[in-house]
């Protein structure tokens, strides 16, 4: 590794603050704070969890959000309507938090993203042809859910109704604000002032401030543009635009059209607050945080109380970022602080990271008219800086990272760790080579990539950085797998990852469901989540998931006895290649029994113990 253990535990002194909305309960201390037993790797078709815990399904895709006057049922074969869709579950949740109630671990608000749709399974009769009532519902099924939920004597319920309730969708008004709004290539016909765009869709990670709104991201935004004949323009293709679209909105929908339209996309793949607390609050994607395939806004404090966002750009060969805010918090996390940090956001500085290979980094400013990021060179304003962030990016030097996927900081130690989820294509003909901090080609497996802020400050310029993991499975040859203790359990493909309160890694996987089982990814078995100690090294499987499934999403109850997860997608993989799913979970026990639903599960210890130990 690039940097001895013993440098970055020293590399400093003190640690920032970063237990903003989290759980706050502390574990047990001792040589082995992982006290529950490890599960085997498993293609089980079914939530497997360590003897003495139970796994609970909550919120499946199509449950109603609890609105008042609108809570239609799920309808088994896929018959609800883009109206029903727009007051229930989302598809394919993926990252979320809990934000308690009146100080409470048994009752909150349990917010979550819902990144994409399986056209296949949203309707009755598939994905073709695209109708313009098919893409209404399709563009309901993703976005955000804010449910109520309280613990019961029979386990975890929603509360129905709740004036909590709300889905943020791909039609909810939502305003734009920082740099870039008003900005000329944010403006088109249906909003010639550029200061407003009909919704949020492909919801990947998240974040959560300090004041308690609710960050998610934008990511894959681009599959859902397309026109029928396009030459897209550099600045098009460097976000994947033009390449095909995942579901043909721009056959109905013509904004969706970037021949006809081609700066709606410009208005995606933001970072968007939300606050959970205020269901007539409007949602405000905040420009001054970069656009980019939004993974991850992970919030924490600098010295002096501004505030910094740790983001990662899910594509091969893009960066890992950081914001910093202009002004410091106002404390607190109720309405009035909500509306002290109303603004906030829009106002700091995007840098992104160069990882050198002696292990130091440096953050490098994406600020017009500094480093090459001028006029000269394209940028004719700091909102286009922004909205143009990866080819700021490139101007400066980052260094292009093996897919950042979802960033975690220690609270113990103030270490920030980015999953790196894989990329295949590094080190292949025309392609970027291996380097320090990407440094196997071919990139299956995967891996936890650290480092630590100089002076433990978050608002420092520069870093000390090493390998957490490089994941995949030791018994492979060339896997150049390397754990922290040869105890651990092997994984393939980390992406999420969340502390908690106590310094505990929770980190979950995305192997695509076409490798599950098979080559090298053999004996790893299903999707999982795993349970790591940073000071021990020691790595613990916890649960694994259903066919076909990712494991995403994660967060404790404050007092850390309740443990919710996402399942995303189960039977992603074609069983036949007849496009029939190879899961049936929750609702089924074979395959094409029932439509396979992604859900929430929360899972908790029977003796009502703290989960994990």
């Amino acid at each position: 590794m690039p940097l001895a253990r013993r440098q970055f535990l020293r590399s400093a002194a003190t640690v920032a603050v970063v237990a903003l909305m989290g759980e706050t309960r502390a574990r047990p201390a001792g040589a082995d704070r992982l006290g529950f037993s490890a599960v085997p790797a498993t293609l089980r078709d079914a939530v497997t969890v360590p003897p003495g815990y139970e796994a609970q399904v909550l919120y499946p895709w199509g449950s109603p959000t609890g609105i008042a006057g609108a809570m239609p049922a799920f309808a088994p074969d896929a018959s609800n309507s883009a109206a029903d869709q727009a007051v229930q579950a989302g598809m394919h949740h993926d990252g979320m938090h809990f934000l308690p109630l009146d100080g409470s671990a048994d009752r909150g608000l349990l917010v979550m993203n819902h990144e994409y749709t399986d056209e296949q399974l949203l309707h009755p009769d598939g994905a073709r042809p695209m109708t313009a009532d098919k893409a209404q519902k399709s563009l309901h099924a993703m976005g955000v859910s804010v449910i109520e939920i309280a613990l019961t004597p029979a386990g975890w319920r929603q509360v129905l109704p709740s004036r909590f309730a709300r889905r943020i969708h791909g039609q909810t008004p939502i305003r734009i604000a920082g740099p870039a709004s008003g900005s000329p290539l944010m403006r088109t016909a249906g909003d010639p002032a550029g200061e407003r765009v009909a919704g949020t869709f492909a919801n990947c990670a998240m974040g959560v401030t300090p004041w308690g709104t609710y960050l998610t991201c934008e990511e894959n935004f681009h599959v859902y543009f397309g026109a029928p004949k396009i030459s897209p323009t550099p600045a098009q293709r460097r976000y994947g635009l033009g390449a095909g679209a995942w579901v043909d909105y721009w056959r109905v929908d013509e904004r969706f059209d970037i021949a006809k339209h081609p700066n709606e996309s410009n208005r995606f793949g933001w970072v968007v607050e939300i606050d959970p607390f205020d269901p007539a609050s409007m949602p405000v994607k905040r420009t001054a945080l970069g656009r980019k395939h939004q993974e991850s806004a992970t919030c924490t404090l600098t010295r002096d109380g501004r505030l910094a966002i740790y983001m990662g750009d899910d594509s091969n060969f893009e960066y890992v970022y950081k914001f910093v805010s202009r002004d410091k918090v106002r404390p607190g996390n109720d309405a009035a602080a909500r509306a002290a940090n109303r603004d906030l956001l829009d106002e700091g500085t995007l840098h992104v990271a160069r990882f050198d290979a002696d292990g130091r980094g440096q953050w490098l400013a994406l600020r017009h008219g500094h480093g090459g990021i001028d006029a000269a060179s394209g940028f004719a304003s700091q909102a286009e800086v922004l909205i143009h962030a990866r080819q700021a990016a490139d101007i400066v030097g980052a260094t292009r990272m093996d897919r950042p996927e979802w960033i975690a900081v220690d609270p113990a130690s103030g270490a920030v760790h980015v999953a790196l989820t894989h990329n295949s294509l590094r080190g292949q003909p025309g392609m970027p080579p291996v380097d320090a901090a990407n440094p196997r080609a071919g990139n299956i497996f995967g891996g936890i990539l650290r480092w630590r802020e100089d002076a433990g400050d978050a608002a420092s310029n520069g870093f000390a950085w090493d390998h957490f993991v490089l994941a995949g499975d030791p018994a492979v040859p060339g896997s150049g797998a390397r754990y922290p203790n040869a105890e651990a359990d092997a994984f393939g493909c980390p992406d999420g990852l969340h502390f908690d309160s106590a310094g505990l890694l929770w980190i979950q996987t995305d192997m695509s469901g076409s490798a599950i089982g098979k080559g090298p990814m053999a004996a790893l078995g299903n999707n999982q989540m795993l349970c790591a100690d940073p000071a021990s090294g020691r790595i613990k499987r916890f649960l694994v998931g259903p066919s076909g499934c990712e494991i995403t999403g994660c967060v404790l109850t404050p007092d850390c006895r309740s443990l919710f997860v996402n399942i995303q997608h189960p039977g992603e993989t074609r069983a036949d290649g007849s496009g029939s799913p190879n899961s049936a979970w929750p609702d089924g026990t074979l395959p094409g029994s029932a439509r396979p639903r992604s859900a929430t599960v929360v899972v908790r210890r029977r003796d009502g113990g703290i989960v994990g130990t």
